[in-house]
């Protein structure tokens, strides 16, 4: 290459060697910069606009897949309207929360796969499920569900019996004699 550049514009060697260097010290500084900026912060996964976005939420025993697809509202678990499967009023309140938090109650319609634990604990598993769908979906509303409590694991499940006792820490009556 420096044969090439002293050919055609009659250069001398120390001349190209100074435009060498410049031009080595440039690309070396920028690749620096990129890859310290992209180990700082890596850019999210955009979702396309229309797309279904799948999540999973945990919750005691329960384990909850979750589809959310651009729609009307509606709910589909397990075959089931919202109202058919949860007929406790807290816990489709608690189902909505995500959505409502967000004020897109009407945007999508979520399909879910419930499965283990029982009614609390799906009913919790599914608004975890919901609440990261929906941060996939748009990362602007990570803070305020971020802030509502709802990305957090509640990681509280049931203690295991201990041999000798009756539950996991109630002892059978003491008898003096």
């Amino acid at each position: 290459m420096t044969d090439e550049l002293q050919q055609e514009e009659n250069v001398t060697p120390e001349e190209t060697a100074e435009v060498a260097s410049e031009e080595t010290v440039e690309v070396d500084e920028t690749a620096g910069v990129e890859e310290t900026a992209e180990a700082v912060a890596p850019a999210p996964i955009p979702v396309p606009t229309g797309r279904p976005v799948q999540t999973v939420g945990r919750r005691k025993e329960a384990v909850v897949r979750v589809r959310l697809v651009p729609g009307n509202g509606g709910f589909k678990l397990n075959g089931k309207s919202l109202e058919q499967y949860f007929p406790n009023k807290v816990h489709q309140q608690l189902i909505k929360e995500p959505l409502v938090t967000v004020e897109r109650v009407e945007s999508f319609d979520v399909l879910a796969t419930l499965h283990g634990g029982g009614p609390s604990g799906q009913a919790g598993a599914l608004r975890m499920a919901i609440a990261r769908a929906l941060v996939a979906y748009e990362a602007e509303d990570r803070p305020a569900l971020k802030k509502a409590g709802m990305l957090t694991r509640d990681a509280r499940e049931k203690e295991r019996k201990k041999y000798g006792l009756k539950k996991a820490r109630k002892a059978p009556q003491y008898s003096k004699r």
